[in-house]
């Protein structure tokens, strides 16, 4: 179905081709397919017949979703996967001053980028295909997308510390960036979770690791500003140290903050909650 929907194959041989299978058993795989109209000749497919066709399916689709969305979820949940094991990469350069895998986590960065377009266009064919779509909740799976890159993105800052800085973080500094990650990486987990799998419930815990998440900061922050007091060995290249160092914990708020947008656009998509246009950050600071 993935091959068919986003790839546009003309032939068999190129279904085949694609999928790494024979000819004859893709022959196999598209007659039940074909005879119940799911998919039509030259390989297109109905959308509308193909959400009476999917029984198969029905285990990971939730209410209020058709066939098109289900693809779309798995690929957003691909990519969910890839950018926490970027995440996971990048810290671990950092807390184990490797690397060669901030490097990988660098270049990981390069397929989320090539995930988030695959999604941006599946969005856009869905909606072009599909008369039977609901436009606005079909345009919220490019946003998901667009909120795992901007994870990534901030994961790079992350990496690009362990990379540029020669100077090793304390081991109390580096307690405190720990629990951060523990924490962020798992507002990540369950926000994406929430959305996959519409488990809004879990938005009560999604918000006491985000109290969590920003106590963190504040202890890291001070910790940071009590370390530059008391150096005797302040140089250009020290100072620099500590301004990525506190970047390197932005970052682990910024992807906390992320995590609570995409948990709130779980409460837009399945339950008609409205968002607010406020930034979570901005929130927090009227509320403070």
């Amino acid at each position: 179905m993935d091959v068919i929907l986003y790839e546009n194959p003309s032939t068999q041989d190129e279904i085949a081709e694609k999928l790494g299978l024979t000819r004859r058993y893709v022959t196999k795989l598209l007659q039940p397919l074909v005879k119940r109209g799911v998919v039509r000749r030259a390989y297109i497919i109905d959308l509308k017949k193909f959400d009476e066709f999917s029984d198969m399916f029905q285990d990971g689709i939730t209410s209020k979703e058709h066939a098109g969305t289900y693809l779309i979820k798995d690929m957003l949940k691909d990519m969910a996967k890839h950018v926490c094991k970027q995440f996971d990469l990048a810290f671990e350069a950092v807390a184990n001053s490797k690397p060669q895998m901030a490097n990988e986590a660098l270049k990981q960065d390069y397929i989320t980028n090539n995930m988030l377009e695959k999604i941006r266009s599946s969005v856009d064919t869905v909606i072009s295909i599909n008369p039977y779509s609901e436009f606005s909740k079909t345009m919220v799976f490019g946003e998901i997308g667009y909120d795992l890159e901007r994870i990534g993105d901030h994961t790079g800052n992350i990496a690009n510390f362990a990379l540029k800085e020669s100077y090793d973080v304390d081991a109390e500094m580096m307690e405190i960036l720990n629990s951060m990650y523990k924490t962020s990486r798992k507002m990540v987990s369950q926000s994406m979770d929430a959305f996959l799998n519409e488990k809004l419930k879990l938005k009560d815990k999604v918000m006491d690791y985000e109290e969590r998440i920003h106590e963190l900061q504040r202890k890291a922050m001070n910790k940071i500003a009590t370390q530059m007091a008391e150096d005797d060995m302040m140089d250009e290249d020290r100072s620099s140290y500590y301004i990525t160092l506190s970047r390197v914990v932005k970052a682990f708020e910024r992807i906390g903050d992320i995590s609570i947008e995409i948990i709130d656009t779980a409460g837009e998509y399945y339950r008609n909650i409205p968002r607010t246009t406020t930034p979570e950050r901005f929130r927090r600071e009227m509320k403070r």
